[in-house]
C-alpha cells in the first residue's frame, strides 16, 4: 500500500512529499526532471527502488516544484529555490540529517546542498549525472550551446504530439516490457508539461557546479549506467573525479534509465554504501541531537505498593524493569534514567518507539498491571552522552496525560511515523504544564 501523499511548505509552494519505512537513518531522494509520487508506484523500476530503499532506511520522496503533484510555477525554479523546497521537505518530514540520494537532473542540486549545507546530508549518492550539461574548455562531453538550443527547440515542436512520452520513455529506458514503458509514459505526460520542460531544459544547460564539487566533504557514491546514451558514462567518471574521496560504480545496463529488472544491481550498491557510510556517521560526536523520548509509568502504583507489601512490590519492580530492559533493547532503545516505576528512554527513529510502547503496554498486563507512556520528538541536548533540554519535558508532560495502557504521542511523532503503517486516534488539544502553547495529542492504536 503507497503511503500517504504529504505537503511541505517552501515559501508560497507546495511540495508534494511521500515517506515511506523506518529505518535507522533517512534517505531523501531527489528525482530527475520528471516525477510523480502517486504514479511513480506504478512504474515497476520505481516501485523496486522505492521499497528497496525503505527496507533499510526512512525513504522521504518528493516532487520538485513545477513538476508532479507539487505546485506550478511560472519559468524555471533555479537550484536555489530547489535547495529550499529540499530543505522545507526534510523539515516537515522531520528529518535534520539525510542521505541524499540525487537522479538524473537531480544530481547538480544534490551536490550543491550537500557542499552548502553539509549539517543536513550525512552522505550523498549521485545516479546518472554530471557537472554541467554543455561541452567546455577541459569538459569534452555534451553538446555546444547552439546544439542544445536546437534540440530544445526540435522537442517543443514534437512533444505535444500522441506518442512523444512514449518515444522518450522507450529511448531513456530499451530494454524494459510494454507495460513498464507504458506506464513510465503515462508519469512523464503527468508530471510536467510541454512548456515547464523547455524551461527546465534552457535552465538545466546553464548549470555548472565543476567549482563546487571539491567542497563536498560528505562520504559520495557516484553511479553511471555504461551505456547510457544521454549522459555519457565520461561525464559520470568525470563527477566522481572532482569530488574528494568519492566512489565510482559503473553498471552494464543500456539506456538512462534504470527498469525494474536491472534495479536490484543499484540497490545493493547504494545499500552497501549508505550503511558503511552511516557507521561512521554514528561514531561523530554531535552536541545536539533530534531524538524520540518516551516516558513510562505504572498506573495506581501506590495503590498495587500498599496491596503488594514493600518485598512484593520490590519483587514485581524486578519483573517490570526487565520486561521494559527487553523490550528496549528489541526496539535499540536506549534507557536514560528510572526513577521508581517509571522509565525515561531515548530513540533514534519514532516508529521504534512507539511500537517499543505498545509492546511495553502488552508484555506488562500478564503481571497484572498497567502502565501509561508518552512520546514526543524533539531537539535534544547531549550532556555527558544524556539527552536534555525542552524536548524532555514535553516528552514527560504528554505521558502525563495518558490513560492505564495508552500510548501517547505529540502531533511531531505522529507527522513522523508517515508510512510505517502506525494508526493514531486524535485526542484533541492540551495544555502542557510548563510548555507554551496548545498540543495535539493522538493515541497509538
Amino acid at each position: 500500500m503507497a503511503p500517504e501523499t504529504r505537503y511541505a511548505r517552501s515559501g508560497e509552494v507546495s511540495i508534494a512529499y511521500q515517506v515511506l519505512g523506518d529505518g535507522p537513518f533517512d534517505v531523501v531522494f531527489v528525482p530527475p526532471g520528471t516525477s510523480h509520487v502517486e504514479l511513480g508506484w506504478d512504474v515497476p523500476g520505481m516501485r523496486v527502488f522505492r521499497e528497496g530503499i525503505a527496507s533499510f532506511a526512512r525513504l522521504v520522496f518528493f516532487d520538485k516544484r513545477g513538476t508532479g503533484m507539487s505546485d506550478r510555477v511560472s519559468g524555471a525554479p533555479t537550484l536555489e529555490a530547489r535547495m529550499d523546497d529540499l530543505r522545507a521537505v526534510m523539515d516537515a518530514a522531520g528529518s535534520e540529517r539525510a542521505a541524499v540520494i540525487g537522479w538524473s537532473e537531480g544530481v547538480a542540486m544534490s551536490a550543491l546542498f550537500a557542499a552548502t549545507y553539509p549539517e543536513r546530508a550525512w552522505s550523498l549518492v549521485l545516479y546518472g549525472g554530471c557537472a554541467r550539461e554543455l561541452r567546455a574548455t577541459a569538459y569534452p562531453w555534451g553538446p555546444t550551446e547552439a546544439e542544445a538550443l536546437q534540440m530544445i527547440e526540435d522537442e517543443r515542436r514534437t512533444s505535444e504530439r500522441p506518442g512523444f512520452a512514449e518515444e522518450i520513455a522507450r529511448s531513456g529506458m530499451p530494454t524494459a516490457g510494454g507495460d513498464e514503458i507504458a506506464a513510465l509514459a503515462r508519469l512523464i505526460r503527468q508530471s510536467i508539461s510541454p512548456g515547464a520542460m523547455e524551461a527546465l531544459d534552457r535552465m538545466n544547460i546553464q548549470i555548472d557546479v565543476r567549482h563546487v564539487l571539491p567542497a563536498i566533504r560528505v562520504p559520495t557514491l557516484v553511479l553511471h549506467n555504461t551505456r547510457d546514451q544521454w549522459v555519457e558514462v565520461e561525464r559520470g567518471r568525470d563527477l566522481a573525479n572532482r569530488i574528494p574521496g568519492a566512489e565510482f560504480v559503473e553498471f552494464p545496463i543500456d539506456g538512462h534509465m534504470t527498469p525494474a529488472a536491472d534495479m536490484p544491481l543499484v540497490l545493493d550498491e547504494i545499500k552497501r554504501f549508505l550503511q558503511a557510510a552511516w557507521t561512521t556517521a554514528l561514531h561523530r560526536e554531535p552536541d545536539r541531537q533530534l531524538a524520540t523520548l518516551l516516558f513510562t509509568d505504572i498506573v495506581d502504583s501506590t495503590a498495587h505498593m500498599a496491596k503488594l507489601g514493600d518485598a512484593g512490590w520490590r519483587e514485581l519492580l524486578e519483573r517490570h524493569h526487565a520486561l521494559v530492559r527487553r523490550e528496549l533493547m528489541r526496539a535499540r532503545g536506549q534507557e536514560v534514567d528510572t526513577a521508581g516505576d517509571g522509565f525515561f528512554a531515548s530513540f533514534d527513529g519514532p516508529a521504534r518507539a512507539v511500537r517499543c510502547a505498545k509492546s511495553i503496554v502488552e508484555s506488562v498486563r500478564d503481571l497484572g498491571i498497567d502502565v501509561r507512556s508518552g512520546l514526543h520528538t524533539g531537539e535534544c541536548e547531549l550532556v555527558d552522552g544524556k539527552v536534555s533540554g525542552i524536548a524532555v519535558h514535553t516528552g514527560a508532560r504528554v505521558a502525563a496525560h495518558a490513560g492505564p495502557s495508552e500510548v501517547l504521542v505529540s502531533s511531531t511523532v505522529k507527522d513522523l511515523v508517515a508510512g510505517s503503517g502506525l494508526e493514531f486516534e486524535d485526542r484533541g488539544l492540551h495544555e502542557l504544564k510548563g510548555i507554551p502553547g496548545e498540543w495535539r495529542l493522538y493515541a497509538a492504536v
